[in-house]
């Protein structure tokens, strides 16, 4: 009994390795995402949605986050299908690589859907700075240079303001994730500093800072519910690959767009769910400003 009992045991597990092995051979479908607060953030905040186009598309649908500089590399080299990154990342991968955008992010600011984003320049409350023209010779971070909400809008603003950041600053730093920038302004490294709308509320809702730790500089007063100092832009599309199928393309957006505001993927990404997507002229207009990447012509 116990030698039989031990070879359906070793039989079972047999089986399950190939079951394992065969479901590790099918096609699986790769979405890369920008990692703004590091790779552990992104799989707590995209898994779900794999799983859900998992359902949807009926393969295997894998969440890949990528650091800023692994992005270009993973869509040049065709190792990843679709790619979730920001709007200023989306028109130069389109630009050098073809990429399309087939949904666009929307976001929830207290439920109400929100299709844009701005940048945010800040300092701390007690600070001389009050205006933009006070930024000159000071200590300015951003995310990266290549972060559109956490750098490049800002940069945009500046240079339409007479501040040329590769030489007005008495120092230019990258922070490399949104929370070291608002931490090193909050505790006194950097004078002043520049995130994506949004990222000072949810911080503070994190309990990691509060609104009143800061003063905004250059703030619109609009009826966009972040702070901002910017004008807004499109917000994050999710993006196809050249190499994919039309049709396999054509699902996914569906897939996206039928996504419930109420489902566990939308909540977990913090999200109301997908779009069409915009029209990202304003993004190409910015980088241009910038002579940034593909657009330095």
């Amino acid at each position: 009994m116990g030698s039989s009992m031990k070879r359906i045991g070793m039989m079972c597990l047999a089986l399950l390795a190939s079951v394992m092995f065969v479901a590790g051979a099918q096609a699986e479908i790769k979405i890369g995402v920008l990692a703004l607060r590091g790779a552990p953030k992104v799989m707590e905040e995209w898994a779900a949605t794999g799983e859900y186009l998992t359902s949807k598309m009926g393969e295997p649908v894998t969440i890949v986050p990528l650091e800023f500089a692994a992005i270009e590399p993973m869509v040049k080299d065709g190792k990843i299908d679709f790619v979730l990154a920001n709007s200023a990342f989306y028109v130069e991968m389109e630009k050098l690589y073809g990429i399309k955008a087939i949904a666009m992010q929307v976001n929830s600011a207290g439920g109400k859907p929100v299709k844009e984003f701005g940048g945010v320049i800040f300092v701390r409350k007690d600070s001389p700075i009050h205006t933009l023209s006070d930024l000159k010779g000071k200590k300015f971070m951003v995310v990266k240079s290549s972060s559109f909400g956490g750098g490049q809008m800002a940069l945009r603003l500046l240079l339409q303001n007479g501040i040329d950041y590769k030489k007005d600053f008495a120092e230019f730093r990258e922070g490399g994730k949104h929370d070291n920038v608002v931490l090193a302004v909050k505790n006194g490294a950097m004078d002043a500093g520049t995130v994506r709308s949004d990222t000072l509320e949810a911080m503070t809702k994190e309990g990691k800072i509060a609104m009143s730790d800061f003063r905004i500089i250059n703030q619109i007063k609009d009826s966009f519910p972040y702070v901002h100092s910017t004008e807004l832009y499109p917000e994050w599309p999710m993006a196809v690959v050249k190499h994919v199928d039309g049709a396999k393309a054509k699902k996914l957006a569906a897939a996206l767009i039928a996504e419930k505001p109420d489902s566990d993927a939308a909540k977990k990404a913090g999200i109301l769910g997908w779009a069409p997507p915009a029209d990202f002229k304003s993004v190409r207009e910015c980088l241009k400003a910038l002579k940034y990447g593909a657009f330095a012509n």
